[in-house]
C-alpha cells in the first residue's frame, strides 16, 4: 500500500526505515488477538532503525543522517516513520543497523524482566522456555552477560544448540525429556531462581513448581496460544512470585529507567557482548513469507525486514 510521505510535527522527526525488526507478537496484533489493536489499516513491526531524514520543530540533540533505533509497537514496516525524537536512541558507530533494528523490544523487555522485575544477580539459576525465538535468546544471552547459570529449554535439539552458542550452561528438550524432573536434576533439588516464560500453556506449572525457595517467575507472553492457570498454593508454599512483565508500560511509566536500559543494551552490542543473532533479512514485499516462518516457529533470533533503499 502506498501512502503519502510522513512529515515530521512538534518534537518529531522521520526516520528512513532500513531495517524493521519481527516479533511473534506481530503474528498476534495481525490477528487481533492481541492487547494493542490498531484500527486498520496499519502496518506490522513494532520495532526499527535507519537514519534520520527530517526534523520537526523544537527537536534538539539530532541531526540529519544521524543512526538511529526505536520501538513503535506497529507501523514500522514501512520506509518512512515519523516519530517523537524523545523516544529515539542514537546507534553506535560500530554496531550495524541490522543488528540495532532487534535491540528494543526484545532485548529491552529481557533486561526490564531480569534487572527490574526479577532483580537477578549473579550466580543464580536461570530457566529460559522457548530459548530458541527471539526473547527466549535474548535472555540466554543477557543472562549469561549479568552472570546466571542459564538453563535453556526448546523443542528440539537443534533449537538448544543453538541456545548453547550463546551462552546456555545446560539445555532441556521439552519434547522428550521431563522439564520438572530435569530440573530438580540440574538444580540438585535445589530449585531454580528465576524462570522466564515466553510460552505459557503445558510448561508454566512444572516450571513453577521448579522454583526454588523466593524464587521468582516472570510472566513474558503466551506464544503456545494457552494462558496457564497456576495453583495459589504453590505460591504460599514456595514463598515466591510470579511476577508479570510488561515491557510497553515500563517504558511510558518509567522512561528515566528504560533510557539506562537502552543505554546498557547498546553498548553491549557494540562490544559484542550480545550477538544479536538475525535469523533472516525478507524484502519488504516478501513479508508474508517472513511472517510465515514466524507463525510456523522456524526462526532462530531475530527476523528483519528490510526496506528497498536500506543503507547503513
Amino acid at each position: 500500500m502506498d501512502v503519502e510521505p510522513p512529515l515530521p510535527a512538534e518534537g518529531e522527526v522521520v526516520v528512513e526505515v532500513a531495517y524493521a525488526a519481527l516479533n511473534f507478537f506481530d503474528t498476534l496484533i495481525i490477528e487481533g488477538k492481541y492487547q494493542l489493536k490498531p484500527a486498520p489499516p496499519f502496518s506490522p513491526a513494532g520495532e526499527f532503525a535507519g537514519r534520520v531524514l527530517a526534523l520537526g520543530p523544537g527537536v534538539k540533540g539530532f541531526t540529519v543522517g544521524d543512526r538511529v533505533m526505536g520501538s513503535s509497537g506497529f507501523g514500522a514496516a514501512r520506509e518512512q516513520i515519523a516519530y517523537p525524537a524523545n523516544r529515539l536512541a542514537h546507534v553506535p558507530d560500530r554496531l550495524p543497523l541490522d543488528k540495532a533494528a532487534g535491540l528494543s523490544i526484545t532485548y529491552g523487555t529481557t533486561l526490564h524482566a531480569l534487572k527490574q522485575r526479577a532483580e537477578m544477580k549473579p550466580g543464580e539459576t536461570l530457566v529460559v522456555l522457548g530459548a530458541s525465538g527471539g526473547v527466549g535468546v535474548a535472555a540466554v544471552e543477557i543472562g549469561r552477560v549479568m552472570g546466571a547459570r542459564v538453563i535453556a529449554c526448546a523443542s528440539s535439539d537443534e533449537k538448544l544448540d543453538f541456545a548453547r552458542r550463546y551462552g546456555a550452561s545446560e539445555t532441556i528438550n521439552y519434547a522428550n525429556e521431563d522439564l520438572r524432573a530435569r530440573l530438580k536434576e540440574l538444580t540438585g533439588a535445589k530449585g531454580v531462581d528465576v524462570v522466564y516464560d515466553p510460552v505459557g500453556g503445558a510448561l508454566a506449572e512444572p516450571a513453577l513448581r521448579s522454583l526454588g525457595w523466593k524464587g521468582r517467575f516472570l510472566v513474558i507472553g503466551f506464544a503456545s496460544g494457552e494462558i496457564p492457570r497456576p495453583p495459589l498454593n504453590l505460591i504460599l508454599l514456595k514463598g515466591c512470585d510470579i511476577r508479570g512483565v510488561y515491557w510497553g508500560e515500563f517504558v511510558a511509566r518509567e522512561p528515566e529507567a528504560n533510557r539506562d536500559n537502552m543505554s546498557q543494551l547498546l553498548k553491549w552490542a557494540e562490544g559484542g557482548e550480545l550477538a544479536v543473532h538475525i535469523h533472516a533479512k525478507y524484502a519488504l514485499d516478501a513479508y508474508q513469507k517472513a511472517f510465515e516462518a514466524i507463525a510456523q516457529r522456524q526462526t532462530l533470533g531475530k527476523t528483519l525486514l528490510r526496506m528497498p533503499k536500506a543503507a547503513e
